[in-house]
């Protein structure tokens, strides 16, 4: 997991893709919003938000 990580960062370094990062942390962000939003007495208005 980590390998993959850093992978990422050396491709994004690389290649002048720092514009990348951003994405990448909204897309986790709503990933674990999502994940831990699903057995919680909130889901309902998480998925309004969808």
């Amino acid at each position: 997991m980590w390998d993959l990580l850093k992978d990422i960062a050396g491709f994004m370094g690389k290649r002048k893709k720092i514009w990348l990062a951003p994405l990448i942390v909204v897309m986790l962000l709503l990933g674990a919003l999502i994940v831990l939003g699903q057995g919680s007495a909130i889901a309902p208005f998480i998925y309004t938000l969808f």
